[in-house]
């Protein structure tokens, strides 16, 4: 009987032809597993695109509500973003799909994984640290460090010898990776910087200046920093990013183009769709404003860019980010209420927040009279808070340095 395998398989380009390539190669049965993260329509094809190209079997496992609450919603929590602006779509689907292959491998015995990321990327190391943390003992198998093709050209002249379907092509070349958080698009004209993209691109939201002319209104309600609620109407996690994807795609929100730093050492330029998932970061982080003191937000602010990074370098299994995760779940016990955004032409901007648990005070901030703030109380305050300074420059006059 033939050693197995369990290729993560995507019915992309690049792992259509690993299939036969494990076979001719290395003499395994493929089998092969997909993870529905919320592709849609692209999952349709995948059991006969996957047999077609030689594998012995397939699974198609959904984990699109486990990926929401278990991955989704604690970078979310977290604050977590990638240089600013990168929602980490592709970075924390990784580490579920590499779960998912595990599980899977034990369950068919395989002695092996393969996946189908590139030596240039940061998803081999997502991948492949993953399962370094599930499973130390299963061989790791990655193709494109090992085998002559050398371009996505080469990958599909492979393809076209063996008659093995593939969705890229000459005119459309750009590499996608979809889920319910994003789109993500790289590769193809977008490889030069210096291009706009094209609205043509945009599969999952409207260009910003075709959206309607009209703004939207959309209230989200969080408890304990975790969203329940869209505009009133109680939702699961899954359904709840559906439909603000679907109202923040008809608005234009969510288009971001960046010129990232991989964790391998270069520079790539990406472009996402990310709607849903852009206006819950613009709704979580306005209610936090009104929850949160300022030594705890701060703080936290320090913290999600280290949480940022431990997702986007694929270090999801990790103790600091569970550690992480530990102080971000004390920081949300007041993180609840409602936060209001306006959506307009590709901007979501905060219109109203209000919580039970707020700590914005209008009888201490009012420009108005008041019965609770003694001003005079600010000079002894800005003596002390000053002193240092004051101390300071005593000294540079003394010794003659002012």
């Amino acid at each position: 009987m033939s050693k197995k395998v369990v290729l993560a398989y995507s019915g992309g380009l690049d792992t259509s032809i690993i299939i036969p390539w494990l076979k001719e190669n290395y003499g395994y049965e493929v089998v092969a597993m997909a993870v529905d993260l919320g592709q849609g329509e692209e999952l349709a094809p995948l059991r006969e695109k996957a047999l077609r190209s030689g594998a012995a079997k397939i699974y198609i496992e959904d984990a699109r509500e486990e990926f929401v609450t278990d991955y989704i919603f604690p970078t979310l929590k977290a604050g977590a973003v990638y240089e600013g602006e990168y929602l980490l779509g592709t970075s924390f689907a990784r580490p579920l799909i590499a779960k998912r292959l595990v599980a899977v491998a034990r369950r068919e015995g395989a002695v092996a994984v393969a996946h189908g990321a590139t030596g240039k990327g940061n998803d081999q190391v997502r991948f492949e640290l993953s399962l370094k943390a599930l499973a130390p003992d299963l061989e790791i198998i990655a193709p494109w460090r090992l085998w002559d093709i050398r371009s996505r050209e080469d990958a599909m002249d492979y393809a076209a010898e063996r008659d093995i379907p593939v969705p890229a092509t000459r005119e459309h070349p750009y590499s996608l990776d979809r889920n319910i958080w994003h789109l993500s698009h790289e590769g193809g004209d977008l490889e030069d910087p210096w291009n706009e993209p094209r609205d043509d691109m945009y599969l999952l939201t409207t260009p910003p200046r075709q959206a309607p002319d009209e703004p939207a209104y959309v209230e989200i309600e969080f408890t304990r920093g975790e969203p329940v609620a869209v505009n009133g109407e109680k939702l699961s996690p899954l359904a709840l990013v559906t439909k603000l994807n679907e109202i923040g795609g008809a608005h234009g929100i969510g288009i971001t183009d960046i010129v990232e730093n991989r964790l391998v050492g270069m520079k790539s330029r990406g472009v996402y769709e990310t709607p849903g998932g852009t206006i819950l970061v613009a709704a979580h982080r306005a209610l936090e404003r009104l929850t949160l003191d300022r030594a705890t937000l701060h703080f936290k602010e320090h913290t999600a860019l280290r949480y940022a990074e431990l997702v986007y370098d694929g270090m999801w299994f990790s103790p600091l980010r569970e550690a992480l995760d530990a102080f971000v779940t004390v920081t949300q016990e007041n993180v609840t209420g409602l936060a209001r955004l306006k959506l307009y032409k590709g901007r979501s901007s905060p219109a109203g927040t209000k919580s039970p648990y707020s700590l914005y005070n209008q009888e201490f901030v009012t420009f108005g009279a008041d019965e609770v703030y003694n001003q005079k109380d600010a000079e002894g305050f800005i003596n002390l808070f000053g002193l240092p300074l004051k101390v300071r420059a005593l000294m540079k006059k003394e010794a003659g340095l002012a």
